[in-house]
């Protein structure tokens, strides 16, 4: 399989066409190997429009789910990023060759080591920073944060992590509520508040720890 002709085909049959424009976003997107961060028995996979599988019960969100999400956040070169459910570390990649300094949270060691062995091979420059704990509490340590990523979805606004945000920082993820359609939300701290703005229509898999029964409730 031409890989180099599959991520074309991404950019230009799935992105553009789908008000993905940020030109920065479609060069990373275009340019990042996606195929070495998946197993290798799921990489002809790589760069259709579908979750990927990476583990039992995790998958790496479609491609267009990733970029309407890493669109959303607006990032500016030097902003500190977190992505939650980093998984084999594509979605902290982008951010990073985006400029952003990134903190890539996982809690499956599986997925963890899939990243360290991705991430100097795959991404030029500096390199998102791997840790590994629950998802759902985020990464305190390195709060504030300019932007946090979820690379997945949760069934209910993740609140809690919106308070590691900085004034002004914004959170991208998909929410999954049970009985409705899934969307595509993005979250923004202004002083003690959070704003939320639905954004379109989006499908990704629920990451561990982010059912409503969870604890997650207004």
């Amino acid at each position: 399989m031409d890989m180099a002709a599959a991520r074309a085909w991404m950019v230009d049959g799935q992105l553009r066409p789908n008000r993905v424009t940020d030109a920065a976003l479609l060069a990373a997107m275009g340019s990042l190997p996606r195929e070495a961060f998946v197993p290798a028995g799921q990489r002809a996979r790589a760069y259709a429009d579908a979750p990927v599988p990476l583990s039992p019960g995790r998958a790496m969100p479609a491609p267009l789910v990733q970029a309407r999400l890493i669109q959303a956040l607006e990032l500016r070169v030097g902003e500190s990023a977190l992505v939650v459910g980093a998984g084999s570390g594509y979605a902290a990649a982008v951010l990073a060759m985006l400029g952003a300094r990134v903190i890539a949270l996982e809690e499956d060691p599986a997925l963890v080591a899939m990243a360290r062995l991705a991430l100097p091979v795959a991404v030029p420059g500096a390199r998102p920073v791997l840790v590994e704990g629950p998802l759902a509490e985020g990464w305190p340590q390195g709060a504030p944060y300019d932007a946090i990523l979820l690379d997945g979805a949760v069934e209910v606004p993740p609140r809690r992590l919106a308070d590691q945000l900085a004034d002004g920082g914004r959170l991208a993820c998909v929410v999954r509520a049970p009985g409705r359609a899934p969307v595509a939300m993005l979250l923004r701290r202004v002083g003690a508040s959070v704003a939320e703005l639905p954004l379109c229509d989006a499908s990704a898999p629920l990451l561990p720890g982010f059912a409503a029964t969870a604890g997650f409730v207004f």
